[in-house]
């Protein structure tokens, strides 16, 4: 297990109270939510230690409903996220409640990864190619400052019902060169528009590669994870210390700049699923209703 690919789902976003929550949302007849197929997926594809990111206070409840069962099928391990998990010499801003974003989740898990790992979030359906890319590379031989990411298209990863915020790519040579936060994307057809004041849009080809936090890191990112987080507590707290948010793409765009490492970006052909808004439930229902037609998913998972 020691060299072993590890997989980190980031989970800390589920509330005390798992009722109604789309983390755990049943999205087929036998119960099983999306996190379910993510495991199911991770597991036949090599995966088999699993470090979940989440909060104290849901510690009892997620034991109970997701961590005992998959002990059976991982060695998994439980990291917490907490606000005051800061450097020496910070505090929790006065009025601050808001996480401090996926890439202060990760850094929490530090102390149970002692390998090269995955990171993906608790609610979103990557597809088994994902998970498939995501093993066969951090399984291979690679530098040690060599990471990658899963990209999807853009037009697989929008929603009929509403404006997503995605990470647009800049791909050279195959390797990633930027990745810019657009907030409000609306779907047009096959291809897509954003806006950034609300009234005027910009059209956007569904073929952009985009990024929705499925990585691959060699374990020398904990480090960058861990050096850069002081820097951007200092730059940031001033500015907006309720809100402000330590995100994995501001991390892997100061890396490449500085080029301190390099990501590969592994293109995946998965249309991706996620719960967004109340009606994009019945949308994922139907999908994973016809890949169980397909054969892609028996009717019993990791149970």
């Amino acid at each position: 297990m020691m060299d072993a690919p590890c997989l980190v789902i980031l989970a800390a976003g589920m509330g005390s109270r798992f009722g109604g929550l789309k983390q755990i949302t049943p999205v087929d007849d036998h119960g099983h939510a999306i996190i379910d197929f993510s495991l199911f997926d991770a597991y036949r594809a090599g995966f088999r230690k699993v470090v979940f990111v989440i909060k104290h206070a849901i510690e009892d409840d997620f034991r109970r409903t997701i961590a005992d069962r998959m002990s059976k099928y991982f060695d998994v391990r439980l990291a917490f996220q907490e606000l005051d998990r800061l450097p020496e010499g910070f505090t929790i801003p006065e009025g601050r409640v808001k996480p401090w974003g996926t890439a202060h989740a990760t850094l929490c898990a530090a102390e149970e990864i002692n390998g090269p790992f995955a990171v993906i979030n608790a609610d979103d359906f990557y597809g088994p190619g994902a998970y498939q890319e995501l093993y066969r590379f951090l399984s291979g031989e690679r530098q040690t400052n060599e990471h990658a990411m899963v990209a999807y298209r853009l037009r697989n990863t929008v929603t009929e019902n509403g404006t997503v915020a995605r990470g647009i790519c800049s791909v050279e040579d195959g390797c990633l060169v930027d990745v810019v936060e657009r907030t409000k994307i609306e779907k047009r057809g096959t291809d897509a528009a954003f806006t950034e004041d609300g009234e005027h849009w910009e059209p956007l080809s569904g073929d952009l590669s985009v990024s929705m936090n499925c990585w691959a890191f060699g374990h020398g990112m904990m480090d960058e994870l861990k050096n850069r987080f002081p820097s951007w507590l200092e730059e940031n707290i001033p500015v907006n210390p309720e809100k402000c948010e330590y995100f994995l793409p501001f991390v892997v765009n100061a890396m490449i700049q500085e080029k301190r490492g390099i990501v590969r970006v592994l293109n995946c052909n998965e249309t991706w699923y996620g719960i967004t808004y109340r009606e994009d439930l019945q949308s994922v229902v139907n999908a994973i209703s016809a890949m169980r037609a397909k054969g892609i998913y028996p009717e019993t998972l990791l149970d």
